[in-house]
């Protein structure tokens, strides 16, 4: 099964010679027109999710959908191969669900739209752009049910279907999906902003093939998928050993008194090729956090990875997929079976990076992060105003960012390309809720030479009585420092009721109903920090403090004593660090704050983090 283009003129395109020149003009031509579908998208798309945090992936392929330009790699592969039909001109295509079209996109709420551009009858290209849309249907406001226990609960699954059909919209097929959903305007405009922006990349590579012929503009994307190859290959042949480098990390739990759950790889190289072998990872959850990790999703993931690691300056493209051997066990939480619930895939997905950095960082020390990708938390407000109108928040939160071999971490920021907070004047003008605090955890980013930034404490008052659900990671296991460096803090949820109690959420909580006046403290995970803490120019270690960044305290988490009038006591410091370094002794390459046993037996005594009387530890995969 896979699907086929119908093409006026099947007449195939000429592979020749292109001069360099001309090669890194319509590279940059490629690059510019896949900034301007996200400058399209977001002075069109209404939903904050989109329009303020950036919460997309734009893309730009070439006609057998390798991707050559974009942000995180090609899923029309996988789309392909699902897809029993026929395309032509014209033809626009939105799906949404995993399990019809091989994992191209991993959860409901992202909608994907893909559009194949022709020139003169033949097909040339493709432009794909997909959203993540502020309700999908389902059990619960924003369509990230905590429970659910099957994809059917998480609400509208759309097959890859045609919503343009030879470019005339089809309105009977549209009103019936977005009357599934909640926020039915704000999806309108969200999908069509979607649809303008894969038709602006469309316009953009047509001009281009006519300016320098149908076949210089088909040559070049060959060249640039053949110069990421080369680059691809150099890369891996440096950075990943033939001797098998094994990596463990834990999704905390499932929301639903579940886990931790194992993610386990195993990387070595055989020739120029990379192999991740995800065995040993633990069964699929019966909640909603699995991940069904498409194997070319992951190569992307890599891809960015190390490219963003080792020199931003190179493309990141498609063209290295077949220098990647990606080997993920069927029924995991990695590749769960049909219908499993899969909305809640962010956090296996943001500890994927962690792993990825655990298991490259082995062979170059010296050259890797701290753990500190951890998730992607989420916050959910729903309700009626005072003028009794359905209004739906759905924000992303930030965490803090690894101490890396270059410098700290920065504070209280995101790990996913391009994405930004909400403005807090945004949310206050469009939401019922004041933002009373917003600002970094002094002391959560781990310690180090390098120290892992801070997570953010955001207050959240309510001005209506409403529903919250929070949704993070990373409240049971740490950031993991590396090198000397020390774990960073873990997240904490806090609610104070107007009434003046308080009340500690679990990290995945959802349908909790909320006052007018009731406060949500949202604080999150820090960054693990990199290298000794103990090498950390005190000057700088001062300066933290008196920035708030560390505090008095924290400092000596560094060996470092601050006098009164808040200069540093150069004599007590160096005694002090003295004392540490042979206390510690030769720190281990990793720091995981103790081993998983370890850590589930102190937060047993940790009341904010696991009270007695939760079942989180009563039974679990691990």
């Amino acid at each position: 099964m896979t699907a086929r283009i119908i093409e006026s003129n099947s007449s195939p395109f000429e592979r020749i010679e292109v001069d360099t020149v001309t090669v890194d003009i319509i590279e940059n031509a490629l690059s510019n027109a896949r900034v301007e579908m996200d400058a399209v998208l977001f002075r069109t798309a209404m939903s904050p999710g989109i329009r303020e945090q950036g919460d997309c992936f734009p893309m730009i392929a070439n006609r057998d959908g390798k991707m050559v330009v974009g942000q995180f790699g090609s899923f029309i592969h996988g789309f392909m191969e699902a897809y029993e039909g026929t395309l032509e001109e014209g033809d626009v295509i939105l799906t949404n669900d995993p399990y019809t079209c091989n994992a191209a996109v991993s959860h409901l709420p992202d909608w994907i739209v893909l559009v194949p551009i022709f020139r003169n009858g033949r097909h040339m290209a493709w432009s794909a752009m997909f959203g993540h849309m502020s309700d999908n249907g389902g059990m619960v406001p924003g369509s990230i049910p905590i429970r659910a226990e099957s994809i059917f609960q998480e609400g509208i699954r759309i097959p890859p279907t045609k919503l343009y059909k030879k470019g005339e919209l089809q309105s009977d097929l549209l009103e019936l999906i977005l009357h599934n959903v909640r926020t039915s305007n704000w999806n309108r405009f969200d999908l069509n902003a979607l649809v303008a922006a894969c038709n602006t990349a469309a316009r953009r590579c047509v001009e281009m093939a006519q300016r320098f012929g149908d076949d210089v503009f088909f040559s070049t994307m060959e060249i640039m998928l053949e110069r990421n190859y080369l680059a691809m290959k150099a890369i891996i042949e440096m950075i990943v050993p033939e001797e098998p480098r094994v990596f463990e990390d834990y999704v905390c739990d499932d929301g639903v008194g579940m886990g931790p759950y194992k993610i386990r790889c195993k990387l070595w190289r055989e020739g120029s090729v990379a192999i991740f072998d995800f065995d040993g990872t633990d069964p699929q959850a019966a909640s909603s956090i699995n991940f069904y990790l498409n194997e070319d999703m992951f190569k992307m993931f890599f891809g960015s990875f190390t490219i963003n690691l080792i020199d931003p300056q190179i493309l990141f493209n498609d063209g290295f997929y077949d220098l990647v051997d990606v080997r993920i066990p069927q029924g995991t939480l990695l590749k769960p079976n049909y219908p499993a619930a899969l909305s809640g895939r962010t956090h296996a997905l943001g500890r994927i990076f962690d792993v990825m950095g655990g298991l490259l960082g082995q062979s170059a020390p010296e050259a890797m992060n701290a753990a500190g990708f951890s998730d992607s938390p989420h916050l959910f407000f729903a309700g009626y105003d005072d003028n009794g109108e359905w209004f739906q928040l759905f924000q992303i939160g930030f965490g803090g960012i690894p101490g890396r071999p270059v410098g700290d971490g920065p504070d209280g920021h995101s790990l996913w390309p391009g994405f930004t907070n909400v403005p807090n004047e945004f949310v206050e003008a469009y939401f019922p809720l004041r933002i009373e605090q917003y600002e970094t955890i002094p002391d959560s980013g781990g310690a180090g030479l390098h120290r892992g930034g801070n997570g953010l404490t955001v207050a959240y008052r309510f001005l209506v009585d409403g529903t919250v659900s929070v949704h993070d990671e990373r409240w049971l296991t740490y950031p993991w420092g590396v090198r000397g460096g020390e774990p960073g803090m873990r997240s904490t949820k806090r609610l104070v009721r107007v009434d003046g109690t308080t009340q500690w959420l679990y990290a995945k909580s959802e349908g909790i109903k909320v006052k007018k006046g009731d406060l949500l403290y949202f604080n999150t995970w820090g960054g693990g920090g990199w290298g000794d803490p103990y090498d950390r120019d005190p000057e700088l270690v001062r300066s933290d403090v008196d920035r708030g960044l560390v505090s008095t305290g924290g400092a000596l988490r560094y060996g470092v004593v601050i006098k009164g009038d808040g200069s540093v006591d150069s004599v007590a410091t160096d005694e002090l660090r003295n004392r540490l370094r042979e206390e510690r002794g030769e720190p281990d390459l990793f720091d995981f704050g103790g081993s998983i046993e370890e850590i589930k037996s102190r937060c047993r005594s940790e009341t904010h983090l696991d009270p007695p009387t939760t079942p989180i530890f009563a039974q679990g995969t691990s």
